[in-house]
């Protein structure tokens, strides 16, 4: 694995970002599910997703309906108490608040 020195979903090709956007939409897909959303060839795919994979924002999982394909996450963020971070609270205060 090559060194990212830092690199976000910022720095990353919009291919990379479509991806992305794709996974946070419409949850964990296998590569061949997120080929038909995003409408990039499967080659773009596999390398988009192996930049989110090498800067820590995708996870690969073993696709159990067909385990000769992956299914692809976006990781959940986590809090410095190890627990998963909720951000539903603040938008439920914002948007009650009168």
């Amino acid at each position: 694995m090559e060194e990212t020195d830092g690199e976000e979903i910022e720095d990353l090709p919009p291919s990379a970002k479509l991806v992305f956007k794709v996974l946070e939409y419409d949850g964990p897909l296998t590569q061949k599910q997120i080929v038909q959303e995003s409408m990039l060839s499967a080659r773009t795919v596999r390398y988009a997703l192996e930049r989110l994979e090498d800067i820590g924002i995708v996870d690969e999982d073993i696709y159990f309906a067909d385990a000769r394909q992956s299914l692809y996450r976006i990781e959940e963020p986590v809090a410095a108490d190890g627990n998963g971070v909720d951000e539903a609270p603040a938008e439920k205060d914002a948007c009650c608040a009168e």
